[in-house]
């Protein structure tokens, strides 16, 4: 326990790395859920669900999310300064019939996803969740799969956050998920917010006693073998470069294992695909590049990635093999490629820099997103302001990507080109697509109190027709920080006052 936080043990941290979630519960009294459930749904019954507006209209829910169990589990997996999102969901299941498998959104709009965890989600359960009330299902291992890889919607391996008043699951944004059926016939509500980290690990931030990765002891269906995937989040989350050592392959035929790439079997070419991956610079020796180059097309996304981190892990052949896909014309091709140039180093900084001058917008978006993952990336200043420069791109994508790369930037707490960065943040403030507009209030949040030059510009954000524009532009200004931010931010504030008990039943008194 640190600070009265109840942080995440190793154990815990590799399960959240190699599962995408765990479940955790606060240690309230009985008293207070049931005053929350009351709270809850009275507001449901009165007035709707009250959306974004879930944390201040009612007013108990805040003492969850202060309490050592949960920010001990979001500081574990999100650093210390983690900001919760504007985006808030009260979710009221009554139906008999579970709701469909799916990944979350960003509010609306989409964007490539983490495989790091730059974003977590918690699901609270403030009544007791039996099966039968219908608690939220999780696809164990899916947090990394664009597509959907169990074929069944009642597939064996299915989690559910059932248990006691409390319970919560603390959940990878991007992992496949859904409602289950509520056969019990009453109501059920579930608090669903999500959480950004501010800040690139620079040290473990869980209570680590062994800087070891650990396998987990077995993997079984719907989990998949991503020894290279964990080892390389281990590594960042301990605040490591990318650059990763093979491991002892321990006479490990390549040849046989390049044999097994080309199986049937998914899962069996998966698992190639990850040994190899493990043997790095000695599988590359043998042959391996070519092969693992043909799998980023495998139909099976797990196999798939498997070989881009492996092809990250064999040095310049291998990078300019994932070079050579990002630019290709498959979509799902170039995407693997990307991930696995997000976690090559600084052997991959020259060729991505040059795909930001590709012609073909995705390409370039792809390439923004994989230096926005890097260490590299944000202590080069050629890339910063190569980045910068995409802001003046006519695809919507493209700046998009630019701005969230430009976050990841800031996050990183480097100081190379960080006025280019800044300023072009600021100026993507008044972009005319909304979600760089609100994309570079996040980015800007990310960059601190060096990001004091964009506070005119985040007033002025203030009064922006969006939401979340607005939201963000409010959340930079609290991470700036700085006299002028802070009095902005107080400004702002004073006249968005909200009374929780004033609703059109209760308009002045008491």
């Amino acid at each position: 326990m640190e600070n009265g936080l109840r942080l995440l043990t190793d154990a815990q941290m590799r399960q959240f790395l190699t599962e995408g979630y765990v479940l955790l519960k606060t240690d309230f009294p009985e008293s207070f859920h049931r005053r929350l459930v009351e709270q809850l749904s009275d507001v449901y019954r009165t007035e709707g669900n009250p959306g974004n507006n879930l944390l201040p209209r009612v007013r108990e829910l805040q003492k969850v999310f202060d309490h050592p169990v949960v920010k001990g589990a979001l500081t574990s997996v999100l650093g210390p300064d983690y900001s919760m999102h504007a985006h808030r969901h009260g979710h009221y299941n009554n139906s008999p019939k579970p709701g469909g498998w799916h990944k979350d959104s960003y509010w609306g709009y989409s964007r490539m996803r983490n495989h790091r965890p730059w974003w977590a989600m918690i699901m609270y359960f403030p009544q007791d969740t039996p099966v039968e009330l219908g608690p939220t299902g999780i696809m164990p291992g899916t947090q990394c799969y664009e597509s959907r890889t169990f074929a069944s919607d009642e597939s064996e391996g299915e989690v559910t956050a059932a248990g006691a008043a409390g319970t919560f699951a603390l959940i990878h944004y991007d992992i496949w998920h859904r409602s289950t059926a509520n056969v019990a016939g009453r109501e059920r509500f579930m608090l669903k917010f999500e959480f950004m980290r501010t800040q690139a690990p620079t040290g473990p931030s869980w209570d680590n006693r062994d800087p070891v990765w650990r396998s987990p002891s077995a993997i079984e269906a719907p989990l998949h073998a991503h020894e290279a995937m964990w080892r390389d989040a281990w590594r960042w989350l301990m605040g490591r470069d990318e650059a990763a050592d093979a491991v002892d392959g321990g006479g490990a035929d390549v040849a046989a294992l390049l044999e097994r790439l080309r199986s049937a079997d998914a899962a069996e070419r998966t698992l190639a695909a990850d040994r190899l991956a493990l043997l790095g610079p000695a599988a590359a020796a043998a042959g391996a590049v070519p092969a693992l180059a043909g799998a980023l097309a495998d139909a099976f996304e797990p196999a798939a990635l498997n070989a881009a981190y492996g092809l990250a892990r064999m040095g310049d052949a291998g990078v300019a093999a994932l070079l050579a896909a990002l630019g290709g014309d498959a979509p799902a091709v170039s995407r693997c490629a990307a991930y696995g140039l997000a976690v090559a180093g600084e052997a991959a900084l020259g060729g991505l820099l040059a795909a930001l001058a590709s012609d073909r917008d995705e390409t370039a978006a792809r390439a923004a997103f994989a230096l926005g993952e890097q260490r590299a990336a944000a202590a080069s200043a050629p890339a910063v302001r190569a980045l910068a420069a995409l802001l003046e791109r006519p695809s919507e994508r493209l700046r998009q990507a630019a701005v969230d790369a430009l976050g990841n930037v800031g996050a990183y707490r480097g100081d190379a080109a960080a006025d280019a960065g800044v300023a072009a943040l600021a100026r993507a403030l008044r972009d005319a697509d909304v979600q760089v507009r609100f994309m570079a209030g996040l980015a800007l949040a990310k960059w601190g109190a060096r990001a004091e030059a964009a506070v005119p510009a985040l007033v002025e954000a203030l009064d922006d027709d969006n939401r979340y524009v607005r939201a963000h532009a409010a959340e930079a200004l609290y991470y700036i920080g700085t006299p002028n931010a802070k009095e902005a931010l107080l400004d702002f504030l004073r006249g968005s006052r909200w009374c929780p008990t004033t609703t059109p039943a209760s308009t002045f008194y008491p």
